[in-house]
């Protein structure tokens, strides 16, 4: 009998999802009292930052939140980010 991988990524607890700030919009001025908060997207598989626009992956349930990984899919539209998200 054949495994196959589970592309699925378990959701980040609240509790975390809470506290994880975009690495860029946290030190924004201009974006209220709490820049750089995140929200989940595309099956809780990646996190996005409205305030900044950076996307971040999350694989095997750990968030990617490099300031570089971030940019590279900020010019992607949320609906065209891969689902799961590449490894990279």
């Amino acid at each position: 009998m054949d495994e196959q991988k589970t592309t699925q990524t378990a959701p980040l607890s609240q509790d975390f999802l809470d506290i994880l700030r975009c690495p860029v919009a946290v030190h924004y001025k201009d974006k209220g009292a709490d820049p750089g908060r995140l929200r989940l997207a595309r099956g809780n598989s990646w996190l996005v930052c409205d305030d900044s626009g950076y996307k971040y992956p999350i694989v095997d349930g750990i968030p990617r939140m490099l300031v570089e990984i971030g940019e590279k899919y900020k010019d992607v539209p949320e609906e065209a980010l891969p689902v799961p998200p590449p490894e990279d």
